[in-house]
């Protein structure tokens, strides 16, 4: 599967995209989040980062699926997710 990278405007809290793309006059919709997760959020925050984004994530809604953790700051970590329904088609392009 091919990547290409889409700069988007530096927006703090939730941001939702979607990406209309025609690949050989096929026209598919992809449903992005991207999600700021607080380190002060977590039940423990002197736990292990790793398990603290565990813990944040345990709760997160199931019909979005983690596609990219960033780069985390002293104050959150980014979180990018995909909507299961996009997910589908990500997986038909990479067979």
């Amino acid at each position: 599967m091919s990547h290409i990278a889409i700069p988007i405007p530096n927006m703090y809290g939730q941001q939702e995209i979607e990406v209309h793309v025609t690949i050989n006059g096929l026209k598919q919709q992809l449903h992005y989040k991207v999600e700021l997760f607080y380190w002060e959020n977590c039940v423990n925050p002197k736990a292990h980062r790793a398990d603290c984004i565990s813990e944040m994530l345990a709760h997160h809604d199931p019909e979005w699926t983690v596609y990219y953790i960033g780069a985390p700051t002293d104050e959150f970590v980014p979180i990018t997710f995909v909507k299961n329904e996009s997910r589908s088609l990500i997986r038909q392009a990479m067979v």
